[in-house]
């Protein structure tokens, strides 16, 4: 059975050599009601890219903040069964600040909770492996933290906390921050991690923007970090 590490590895070895890109566009995703789920996706404060009609169909696209990815839905695009589509993942920088946003707009989302074993908690809860505890992960661990939400046909949506990607899982020239958000919440963890330098250092460090700056860097790439 290969390890993540050797997935990685994997990835690593294959990522552009001589493939062509296949980048993940849209997401279709089944309801019963289009006009609701329009109301619920646009006051998850996702962007509205289409909202298209004829005589056998409708398609409404939306957007979340950030994503490369976008979720379709409508008439006549599927015949998956309306909330069919579970276990959906957006992946945040900060998983309190994204569920207390959700939460204001006055959508129903479950507290932040991690894993007893693992993370398939994620995906239901229960005992042993799916058990689900209260609270974030311990130390904030990249990808252990999770809240879900559901969209009014019961389409399953999950917040998964990662700061640190796995190695081989981000191509390491694209280093781009998604949103305002995302580039304040690296700088609050470059800042910290800068404040442990400095202790180690025992002065303070006049090159603190580049330190900054080569610790977002490496993080965002999954690659090692300054210390």
């Amino acid at each position: 059975m290969s390890t993540t590490e050797d997935r990685s590895s994997e990835a690593s070895e294959t990522t552009g050599a001589g493939r062509a890109d296949a980048k993940l566009e849209v997401v279709v995703i089944p309801v019963s009601d289009v006009d609701r789920a329009k109301e619920f996706y646009r006051r998850l404060g996702w962007r509205l890219d289409a909202d298209r009609a004829g005589e056998e169909f409708r398609l409404i696209q939306f957007t979340p903040p950030g994503s490369g990815c976008s979720v379709q839905f409508g008439r006549d695009l599927t015949s998956a069964e309306p909330g069919s589509a579970q276990g959906m993942l957006l992946t945040v920088s900060d998983i309190e600040a994204a569920r207390d946003e959700l939460a204001r707009s006055g959508v129903e989302i479950s507290e932040v909770f991690h894993c007893a074993t693992g993370t398939m908690c994620r995906f239901r809860d229960g005992e042993g492996v799916f058990e689900r505890v209260s609270g974030s992960a311990l130390d904030r661990a990249s990808y252990s933290s999770f809240a879900s939400f559901s969209d009014p046909d019961g389409n399953s949506w999950l917040f998964q906390e990662v700061t640190t990607r796995l190695p081989g899982r981000v191509d390491p020239a694209a280093t781009s921050f998604g949103s305002a958000s995302d580039l304040a919440n690296a700088m609050r963890r470059a800042e910290a991690a800068h404040g442990e330098h400095e202790k180690r250092i025992g002065a303070p460090d006049p090159n603190w923007p580049d330190w900054y700056a080569e610790y977002m860097l490496a993080e965002k790439a999954g690659t090692e970090l300054p210390t």
